[in-house]
């Protein structure tokens, strides 16, 4: 994705790499032809591109996925929560934020940990780890030159106006995709597919449970997004299918979105 960090990467993704290996392959090079999937941070990015491409992209399958509404950043609402590491409600004990568990529920590591972590690997944000990661997509660059932090990694407070521009950016997926439904609802028909466990071992279903709620909400069009969850107990790693199974699907739909008169040779071998 297009960073202020990182840098124009979803543009060199569409404007020069794609459009390098259809040449060199001989791709589908159009929209109906070009599918994304990807899982975890892959996910994430999957839906990313097809939500700000949806003219160049025909489809995402979204395998459990970084977060993809902020009001769940894994267990952190960043628009209201003062502090990432404690949750909140519980003043006289603060309780550590979990930010990994086991199916079985047994958390295993915690939001402090992690960030205090990350800052011992690399300072300002040179971890190369989760939450510097994300930082260094979604936030705005500081007066450092480096990464903003939303949250201090020593503290845990969080930094609203990180929160804000990530949100008002375009990088908390949700919001993006109800902010521009009227415009980008119709070209997402027919292209978003969801999978996810219930018991992700990152809590990421829980930002995917808010993004089923707004499109069974959405309306002009309604989406026809579809959502696959695991349960009992499935976690970070779980697919709802094989992945050649998954690949024929998708040559399912590519073969129903061609255009008439154009060749399907492809289908037939």
């Amino acid at each position: 994705m297009n960073s202020a960090n990182n840098g124009p990467y979803g543009d060199a993704v569409t404007q020069e790499l794609i459009p390098a290996v259809e040449k060199q392959f001989r791709g589908l090079a159009k929209p109906h032809g070009r599918l994304l999937e990807g899982a975890s941070t892959g996910g994430w990015g999957s839906l990313g591109l097809q939500l700000k491409y949806p003219d160049f992209f025909g489809g995402a399958w979204v395998f459990n996925p970084d977060p993809i509404d902020f009001r769940r950043y894994q267990l952190v609402n960043i628009y209201e929560d003062e502090n990432a590491f404690y949750a909140p409600g519980r003043s006289w004990v603060p309780s550590d934020r979990p930010m990994r568990r086991g199916v079985d529920g047994q958390v295993n590591l915690s939001v402090k940990q992690v960030s205090q972590f990350e800052a011992v690997l690399g300072s300002k944000g040179r971890s190369g780890y989760q939450f510097n990661a994300w930082e260094a997509v979604y936030g705005p660059v500081g007066t450092d030159g480096y990464p903003r932090p939303l949250w201090d990694p020593m503290t845990g407070k969080i930094d609203r106006e990180v929160a804000m521009y990530m949100r008002d950016n375009g990088y908390d997926l949700r919001y993006y995709t109800e902010k521009n439904w009227a415009t980008l609802g119709p070209k997402l028909q027919g292209k978003l597919h969801f999978i996810s466990g219930d018991m992700d071992n990152f809590y990421l279903n829980l930002a995917v449970y808010l993004f089923d709620d707004f499109t069974k909400q959405s309306s002009n069009p309604k989406s026809d997004a579809t959502f696959e969850y695991g349960r009992p107990m499935k976690g970070h790693s779980w697919h709802s299918t094989n992945f050649a199974d998954m690949l024929r699907n998708m040559a399912e739909q590519v073969k129903r979105n061609t255009p008439s008169g154009e060749s399907r040779a492809w289908a037939e071998h």
